[in-house]
């Protein structure tokens, strides 16, 4: 199977979710809990013999979700309830939900109630000052309690050897990835905007040693070709995720390739790596969640999403950044006005987008897309 095939392979997974959470289920025989996003202890559920699953909303028919959480809560969580409440989720061993936000506290305790079968919920807090010894000390303390939850749950011991062997995993796992997406900028034509996209989160759902040997091998393929000449123009994105997936059509359609992205379904699931100097494996996943920087979960009093932005724009020689602000997320636009003053001092064209997972009328969306390249290539 060529390089090319496996990008289909991947494509496919990404597009088609739950098709392929049952295929991973039957290939490792193993059970599957459920990751709300963001930044939940997967290695800790690797190490439990589990197979961790993001579960990162859809576009469900929504009739039950309003019993538990307000129509003007976060789209992706409205969603996680819907398919919690109509037993979608039934797969699933268990749910593991972190408490970033007042709709992601709600979604933890609404979610033990909406299951059918009574599904195991895990609520996982953070040391917001992740910088203070104490802050830090709090984080370890809940992986530590998450992992004695899942020792009960799956019937098992879980060593720290466990950990560290499931840790070195999604480390390459996250190399992989950010080789992956400085490789990808450079083959445009190949790697369009909606199969990066769909690349990414096949590894929402599959084993990540299974999906990084399959990452690595596009990574190969790629590399051994000519750079790409594309001649449109380059964006990077940012926001939690590029949905519904039509807008990245869209994007295809009209000349825009994504070269990078600060998105949390994308980069910021992988950039951080862990410290080289810490032997603890608790210490080593507290550590890099406390390294993380222009994360709007997470305290930052310095604010350096604007930065990181404008970097990502010289790392990748993008012309542009696109704001996809799903709708109803507080933290993400709480930073918007911030960062979008800094990105308008420093002359880089901007589009904003308002969407939700759930959005059906695309044209208006495809409009303001189409009249924004249009300005990017007579410029």
């Amino acid at each position: 199977m060529s390089y090319l095939d496996t990008i289909e392979l991947l494509c496919e997974a990404g597009m088609h979710p739950a098709r392929t959470i049952v295929k991973t289920q039957k290939k490792t025989g193993k059970n599957l809990i459920g990751c709300v996003p963001y930044h939940t202890p997967d290695e800790i559920i690797y190490a439990s013999g589990a197979i961790p699953v993001g579960l990162w909303g859809g576009n469900p028919e929504f009739s039950k979700v309003d019993k538990y959480l307000q129509s003007f809560c976060c789209g992706i969580l409205r969603a996680i309830v819907e398919y919690s409440a109509n037993g979608t989720y039934d797969i699933l061993k268990a749910v593991v939900v972190p408490t970033f936000c007042d709709s992601m506290k709600c979604t933890l305790e609404n979610l033990k109630l909406s299951s059918p079968k009574s599904l195991k919920i895990i609520g996982m807090g953070y040391g917001q000052q992740r910088k203070l010894k104490i802050g830090q000390e709090y984080t370890i303390s809940e992986y530590k309690r998450i992992k004695h939850e899942l020792e009960k749950l799956q019937n098992t011991v879980i060593t720290d050897d466990m950990v560290e062997a499931a840790f070195c995993i999604y480390e390459k796992y996250r190399s992989a990835m950010s080789v992956f997406e400085m490789v990808a900028a450079k083959h445009l034509d190949r790697i369009t905007s909606f199969k990066r996209a769909m690349i990414i989160k096949a590894g929402l759902y599959m084993d990540k040693a299974e999906y990084t040997a399959l990452l690595q091998e596009i990574t190969e393929g790629l590399k051994s070709e000519e750079e790409d000449k594309f001649d449109g123009k380059r964006v990077i994105v940012t926001g939690i995720m590029a949905e519904p997936s039509e807008i990245l059509h869209f994007f295809d359609e009209e000349g825009l390739r994504i070269a990078g992205d600060d998105m949390s379904l994308g980069s910021r699931i992988w950039r951080t790596p862990a410290r080289k100097d810490v032997e603890n494996v608790y210490a080593k996943m507290t550590l890099r969640f406390a390294d993380a920087k222009a994360d709007p979960f997470m305290f930052e009093p310095e604010k350096l999403r604007g930065w990181y932005i404008q970097e990502l724009v010289r790392k990748y020689n993008a012309d542009a950044v696109i704001v996809m602000m799903m709708k109803f997320c507080d933290p993400e636009q709480y930073d918007y006005p911030i960062y979008k003053a800094e990105i308008e001092n420093a002359n880089i064209p901007m589009l904003y987008l308002e969407t939700d997972q759930q959005t059906v009328g695309l044209e208006q969306i495809h409009t303001r897309i189409q009249s924004f390249a249009e300005t990017l290539f007579l410029a």
